[in-house]
């Protein structure tokens, strides 16, 4: 992955305005569902982006190099960038998934145990399914069992 892909990556939602909260304001209002929602279209439109350099990238830079470690150290560049695509591809998958529960309402409450996540931490990380201490009893189980 170039530098330049790296830096992209890195830069992913950081150009968002945290929410402010009113006070006495609703958790999870439209407000809010709709900041969050702009924040997971955004980081999806990147991602695609992304992918499409990606192809064009690699029809533009595919040559047949006689020298064999030419070639491998090509093939290796090519095979971390699909890499970290298909990683890119599975995260666009849990962004829709997340934007379906954006529209049945069922955001920003913990899977588990079904209190609030919290604003701060869905900022932190958008698909976020799990409150913080049930996410953190999940991974020290994880540990524990080797799952």
């Amino acid at each position: 992955m170039s530098a330049q892909n790296k830096t992209d990556t890195g830069n992913l939602l950081k150009s968002f305005t945290p929410y402010q909260a009113q006070d006495g304001e609703e958790y999870m209002n439209e407000k809010q569902l709709a900041h969050f929602a702009g924040i997971l279209q955004t980081w999806k439109t990147e991602l695609m982006e992304e992918v499409d350099r990606t192809v064009s990238h690699m029809k533009d830079e595919a040559a047949n190099f006689p020298d064999p470690a030419d070639r491998a150290s090509q093939e290796e560049e090519f095979s971390l960038e699909l890499r970290t695509r298909d990683r890119e591809r599975k995260l666009i998958k849990k962004i829709e998934k997340t934007l379906e529960r954006i529209e049945s309402d069922d955001y920003g409450f913990c899977d588990a145990c079904g209190v609030e996540i919290g604003i701060r931490r869905l900022e932190a990380r958008p698909t976020a399914t799990l409150c913080i201490d049930c996410k953190t009893l999940a991974e020290i189980k994880e540990r524990q069992t080797g799952i």
